[in-house]
């Protein structure tokens, strides 16, 4: 009997599974503005450049880069509930929109999140080894930051 229920139970789990794959999240995928842009507006370097959009861009932009992995659901439900998460607290597309108290208040939290290793999440970068920060990194990024606060 409990071989039965097993089996029985084990098959509506994979049904479920294979169900959940034709159901997806709206793919952050929208028009990069240049002109509202964080990297273009505040004329960031190439090094910084490359380092923000490997370490930061694709939860807090409005274009994400998705891995194979993130078509296979339910990961792909956490993913884009992390990129919705990230793009709400900052988003580096709109930042010509915001207002200059609160671009220093983002920069300001940037510093603290790079500094203190929060950011890039772990969780992401076990997955997008490019987007380890190092020390040099770090200092790199803390170091414009900083200059971006002291300009507003």
């Amino acid at each position: 009997m409990k071989k039965g229920v097993l089996k029985i139970v084990l098959v509506i789990f994979v049904l479920i599974l294979i169900i959940a794959q034709f159901i997806r999240p709206d793919l952050n995928q929208g028009d990069m503005d240049v002109n509202k842009d964080f990297l273009v507006t505040e004329a960031a370097s190439p090094a910084v450049a490359m380092l923000m959009k490997n370490a930061c861009y694709d939860c807090h932009s409005n274009s994400t880069s998705y891995p194979w992995y993130s078509k296979i659901s339910p990961l792909s439900f956490w993913i884009q509930g992390h990129v919705d998460h990230g793009k709400e607290n900052l988003n580096f597309s709109e930042w010509t929109t915001y207002s200059i108290k609160k671009k220093k208040h983002k920069l300001e939290e940037c510093v603290e999140e790079v500094e203190d290793g929060k950011m890039p999440l772990k969780s992401y970068t076990w997955m997008h080894g490019n987007a380890k920060l190092n020390q040099e990194d770090m200092d790199l990024l803390v170091e414009w930051f900083r200059a971006l606060i002291a300009q507003y």
